[in-house]
């Protein structure tokens, strides 16, 4: 409440002064006031529950024994050598778009000695008119069935067709189970060794093509003699240098 004081304090007042006016504003009432808005809003506003969609995990069933999460048929493996370009003095290359040029030597199955075809080259791109390029395209393959049957299903979501509870469970169908409405779905295991030049971005360009494809299953493991010997069949057969010494700069 305000009030207006319009009291004298005794004192001697020369003729014709103007009168002081003290003004007191009581701002109580104000903060009760804002604090029963405030009480009000917070009862009559409506929460709404997120709509966040969960990511497919590896399973965590007690059936499936540890032995078995470890082992990887000859058909669902997939090897990804990583390997980075340098430039003469010894800094990572740089292509015409200014992104770092990365070697992604890659192979299926059981590693083969003999036929150099049995590894190839890809690197990392981007999409093209929405369609996929490099080694992205090649891990696609892999994992279709199951990138596809995910989309439809998050379509679903956004729809309503199905509820949260419903997307979840169908979501880690998709992530664990072989078949999925009468169709095969095969979850590739991919194996990331990193050359002794390859720089951690290239790591991370790696995993990130796994997560955008929804693979859940790999492995980051050292170069074998094996590949080693893969490397040097790859390098003679296409005429290039494929084994280098250690250039890359700590």
């Amino acid at each position: 409440m305000a009030q207006i004081d319009t009291s004298n304090d005794g004192g001697k007042k020369k003729k014709g002064a103007q009168k002081k006016i003290a003004i007191h504003v009581d701002f109580t009432p104000m903060v009760d006031m804002n604090m029963l808005l405030i009480t009000f809003f917070m009862l009559c506003t409506t929460m709404l529950k997120s709509q966040t969609l969960k990511i497919m995990l590896p399973s965590n069933d007690n059936r499936i024994k540890d032995e078995q999460k470890q082992q990887a048929s000859k058909d669902e493996a997939i090897t990804l050598i990583l390997d980075t370009e340098y430039d003469a003095n010894g800094k990572p290359l740089i292509d015409k778009d200014g992104n770092t040029v990365h070697n992604i030597f890659y192979y299926k199955g059981m590693p083969d000695t003999i036929n150099a075809d049995a590894i190839k080259l890809e690197h990392f791109m981007a999409n093209v008119d929405g369609k996929r390029q490099g080694i992205r395209k090649i891990l696609f393959k892999e994992h279709e069935k199951t990138v596809v049957a995910y989309d439809q299903l998050k379509q679903r979501f956004r729809n309503k067709e199905i509820d949260k509870k419903t997307f979840d469970d169908e979501a880690k169908k998709l992530g664990t189970d072989s078949m999925m409405n009468g169709k095969k779905l095969v979850h590739p295991v991919v194996i990331i060794k990193p050359g002794p030049n390859a720089t951690y971005e290239s790591l991370v360009y790696a995993i990130d093509e796994l997560n955008g494809l929804l693979i859940q299953k790999y492995a980051i493991q050292g170069l074998t003699h094996t590949d080693t010997l893969m490397l040097r069949n790859y390098g003679k057969a296409n005429g290039k240098e494929v084994i280098r010494p250690n250039i890359r700069k700590r």
